[in-house]
């Protein structure tokens, strides 16, 4: 492999792990503030104990994933440096102050409130911590707002001048709401609130399952489900909306999406292919007459260009046609295993030892399925806009660094090693937090932790 394809790959196994927890912290900070309202106002003693204990469980959730976020989104900003000098050279005028922006306005508030979100229930008022939440929620969503501003400039760039090769703003109200922005901020906010949704369906299944978190478990699964439910029709037609747009401004990305390799009309949905760059064709080609061409154009009989108008110029064409699957066909599990899910748990009298033992495991093995949608999904994005780094503007070889490849290579079998073992290990702390709610919802356990500490250190200067 060269030091292009080395320095791309590296990129997207970090992008692909850091992606993993903004996208569910986005969403989680807003359900927390959900959780706190209840327990505000919950009048029977019962419901106030279980919404706390909800709201102190994911809060130490929410925790754990907002530091693995901040920790893997650092190494990006280096690789930006080592891989990638060129990009901050040409377009540094325009992505400095938004990744700046970011920084102040969206993390400095979430930092700045975190710690009396995390420690200050019953040592601040009610109000002071709710606030606190508030202000979490707020800056997780500014966040996503600056980050997917810069993104969606790179997809369609607009209110800019190039001078001398390099990218100078000319109106920043036009960088920041470009085309493609309100539909991209719309579809991430989405695919985090129903990541998050799955999430806690999925370990509200497997307490009811291990038994564990009696009070809480019943009422966060119930949410889960809900929220589930009702936003994934959502998400549906503002993925419908992204896709028009994308049509409109990144033809060559459709194309590769849908494997049409020649311009036409009536272009069939294909279920099942197997995309050849090689031949210009697909092999084992399994599709619906003309149904993409409706879906995309609305018009049963509408022209889809093809990948050969634009030879030189579109993207991968296998993978960004079968990341556009996946995602869409783990939406649709998602969709029929969250109406199903609420239809039942609703049946059951939302009495969660009434639900098939079957259906609480299958919630339980889609826990994660919101990541899966959001990786495949960002690859369709990020992988479809090459071989452009600013689409139509700035060639991504244009912008890469004399680093070589077997150095890459090096860092990159190092960074995918840590990942890996950082992902298991968060898998495996939301398990064990799971199953033995109490050691982390007790407003005690951390002085029982240190005390136990404590108590072995001594024993050890015994021994």
């Amino acid at each position: 492999m060269d030091a292009l394809l080395l320095a791309r790959m590296q990129f997207a196994a970090n992008i692909t792990f850091h992606i993993l927890f903004p996208t569910i912290s986005i969403a989680l900070a807003w359900v927390l503030m959900f959780f706190r309202w209840r327990y505000l106002r919950a009048a029977q003693p019962a419901d106030r104990q279980a919404w706390l204990a909800a709201y102190r469980f994911w809060t130490k959730v929410f925790a754990l994933t907002f530091a693995l976020g901040v920790v893997s989104g650092i190494t990006m900003s280096f690789q930006f440096g080592t891989n990638w000098p060129g990009f901050m050279e040409r377009v540094g005028n325009v992505a400095g102050p938004l990744l700046g922006y970011e920084v102040l306005t969206a993390f400095f508030l979430e930092a700045g409130f975190l710690g009396i979100m995390l420690f200050g229930h019953g040592k601040v008022s009610e109000r002071v911590h709710m606030m606190a939440t508030f202000f979490v929620a707020i800056g997780t969503t500014l966040s996503a707002f600056w980050i997917l501003a810069l993104n969606s400039w790179m997809q369609t760039p607009t209110g800019h001048e190039i001078i001398n090769g390099e990218f100078h703003v000319k109106s920043w109200v036009e960088v920041i709401f470009n085309p493609s922005f309100p539909y991209r901020f719309a579809h991430k906010l989405l695919a985090s609130a129903l990541t998050v949704a799955f999430l806690l369906a999925g370990l509200s299944a497997w307490q009811v399952l291990k038994g564990s978190a009696k009070q809480s478990a019943p009422r966060v699964l119930r949410v889960g489900l809900t929220l589930a439910a009702l936003l994934i029709p959502l998400q549906i037609f503002v993925g419908d909306l992204h896709g028009l747009n994308t049509l409109k401004h990144q033809p060559q990305k459709v194309a590769a999406m849908e494997g049409v390799w020649e311009t036409q009309r009536g272009a069939p949905l294909l279920l099942f292919a197997i995309p050849d760059e090689a031949s210009r064709s697909n092999l084992l080609a399994i599709g619906i007459p003309k149904l993409a061409s409706f879906i995309l154009t609305h018009d049963a009989d509408g022209e889809i260009k093809g990948l050969n108008d634009f030879r030189g110029a579109h993207p991968p064409v296998l993978q960004v046609f079968w990341a556009f699957r996946i995602m869409v066909g783990t939406g649709v599990l998602m969709l029929v295993v969250s109406w199903a899910g609420w239809w039942w748990y609703r049946r059951s009298a939302w009495q969660p030892e009434r639900l098939p033992r079957h259906l609480l495991w299958v919630l339980a093995g889609m826990t994660f399925s919101g990541w899966v949608a959001t990786v495949a999904g960002w690859y369709v994005t990020e992988i479809g806009r090459q071989p452009f780094i600013v689409f139509g503007l700035l060639r991504t070889a244009d912008t890469a660094s004399t680093v070589p490849a077997p150095m890459i290579a090096l860092t990159l079998a190092l960074y995918v090693t840590v990942y890996l073992a950082l992902l298991f290990a968060y898998v495996a702390v939301l398990k064990y937090m799971a199953e033995k709610p109490e050691d982390v919802t007790q407003p005690d356990a951390l002085e029982r932790a240190q005390a136990r500490a404590v108590e072995a250190l001594v024993e050890g200067d015994r021994a």
